[in-house]
């Protein structure tokens, strides 16, 4: 049976009774929804404790085009290749040991870049919900952040709804028709079925 989302924040609350930090990752493939869905588990587990969920985004890691167009990899900006995950995992580190407020990045869509500093996870945020896309990737250096989930869920949502979602998000961004269809099916999807092949099995699938 597929968890509702006050089911899923009991859970979590249970599973983090007494634990100074929880740290839960919260990954699927691009559009399938993970950034909301993060947002409002954090906000139905604060109504239950308030104040002891965070959301911490993997987007924060995005590299910025400054270190992405010498490499020629602008256009695949979103692939696992052009993000930062050995500062992510060095952030998730330092966020385990619950032993000072860390500071990590947001990333801007609007302006297409990571903003350093833009959240704080202090100690009173015993549960920190990890949102992002690879982080279950079975891949170095992926791989080297599970060891960092107390617990894994992974968004299933089907490829032909993914599709859709990634055209509308590029319209919203001011492509038009072509070029929306184009970033979605040969870009993003590529991306989603790589994610959906070649990540590790997680505690829950979530439908």
């Amino acid at each position: 049976m597929n968890p509702s989302i006050h089911d899923m924040a009991a859970q979590i609350v249970d599973a983090a009774a007494d634990r100074k930090r929880f740290i839960v990752a919260l990954a699927g493939p691009p559009a399938a929804g993970k950034s909301f869905l993060a947002e409002w588990l954090a906000r139905e587990i604060n109504a239950r404790q308030p104040g002891i969920a965070a959301v911490v985004p993997m987007d924060g890691y995005h590299l910025d085009n400054a270190v992405l167009e010498p490499r020629g990899q602008v256009p695949i900006k979103g692939a696992p290749e052009t993000f930062d995950p050995d500062g992510l995992l060095h952030d998730l580190q330092r966020i385990r040991r619950a032993d000072r407020t860390v500071a990590v990045p947001v990333f801007d869509r609007p302006l297409d870049l990571a903003r350093a500093g833009g959240r704080l996870i202090t100690l009173e945020h015993r549960i920190v919900i990890v949102e992002g896309n690879y982080l279950l990737l079975d891949q170095a250096p992926w791989s080297a952040l599970h060891e960092c989930f107390d617990l894994s869920l992974f968004l299933e949502v089907p490829d032909e709804v993914l599709e859709a979602r990634l055209i509308q998000r590029w319209l919203g961004m001011g492509q038009d028709q072509r070029s929306a269809l184009d970033k979605a099916r040969h870009k993003d999807m590529l991306n989603a079925r790589l994610i959906k092949a070649a990540s590790v099995e997680p505690d829950i699938r979530w439908y």
